[in-house]
């Protein structure tokens, strides 16, 4: 009886069938996809490295500062996970499709410390062309010198979200960095009023069919005045006038903003779960 190979790491001489499997899902694929683009499969370059099951890339998985099935069944998922376990915990987070992240997790959990949380269902949303309602026209793009500004807002919805505050460790120095590179690339966005951030979201990854959105947030004060639709409408124009797909994912339990971003015109392609450490 023929066994399965085990998960092989890959290089550059497979960035042609690698970019096919990414293709093949755009907008489920988009974080890993827009770091694939960038940087190409050199593991320094990428920031993580990109193993394969299958000559024909039946299975794919990114391992880096998350862990991100892709393809793949029963098998190919086993081969992540053994693959994950010889080289010890090194993500915060398994993400990606529910269908994936889910069994990769059954296989994992009795060899890793336990997860803080597991988020089972949260809808993959997407929206091609234009919002349904008008955009905020206050919602622009963060400039460098509203760092200071902004970063307030950015660590509040962190807080909120993921439930641990990010300046924890060192200070904040590492998150203020990726929130200054957001902004630097002009891919922060936000609602000022007197100075201070009343709305915000970002483009978390942009490939060159997909943008994501994440971090949308509301200051409490507002909330309830529909700041958080027609701002993140805002966000989502800005991705349909760079010819690009609006993408985010959300918390299967957060009924408001389930039916803002179904306003907005976004529909439900499948589902995502997140395991956090």
């Amino acid at each position: 009886m023929l066994r399965l190979a085990g998960a092989r790491l890959l290089d550059d001489r497979d960035r042609a069938g690698v970019r096919a499997v990414l293709d093949d899902d755009p907008v489920a694929a988009c974080m890993v996809a827009a770091r694939v683009e960038l940087a190409g499969l050199d593991p320094w370059r990428l920031g993580g490295e990109l193993w394969a099951v299958g000559p024909r890339f039946d299975g794919l998985c990114f391992s880096g500062a998350n862990l991100v099935p892709l393809r793949g069944d029963r098998a190919a998922l086993r081969s992540f996970a053994d693959r994950a376990r010889r080289h010890g915990r090194t993500c915060s987070s398994l993400v990606g499709r529910a269908e994936l992240v889910l069994p990769l997790w059954d296989d994992l959990a009795p060899h890793w410390a336990p997860a803080r949380e597991v988020r089972a269902d949260q809808p993959l949303m997407a929206l091609a062309g234009s919002p349904a309602v008008v955009p905020d026209p206050y919602v622009r793009p963060v400039h460098p010198s509203e760092l200071d500004s902004y970063l307030p807002a950015a660590v509040a919805m962190f807080t909120e979200e993921v439930g641990i505050d990010p300046r924890l460790g060192d200070g904040g120095v590492g998150y203020r960095a990726r929130v200054a590179e957001l902004v630097s690339a002009g891919r922060a966005f936000a609602r000022f009023e007197n100075g201070e951030v009343v709305f915000k979201a970002e483009i978390g990854a942009l490939s060159g069919q997909v943008g994501q959105i994440q971090g949308v947030w509301v200051h409490p004060d507002r909330r309830g005045h529909g700041l958080g639709t027609a701002g993140t409408a805002a966000v989502a124009e800005r991705l349909a006038a760079m010819g690009r797909v609006s993408s985010l994912y959300v918390n299967g339990f957060n009924r408001v903003a389930r039916a803002a971003y179904t306003r907005i015109g976004f529909t439900q392609i499948g589902s995502f779960a997140t395991v956090l450490f």
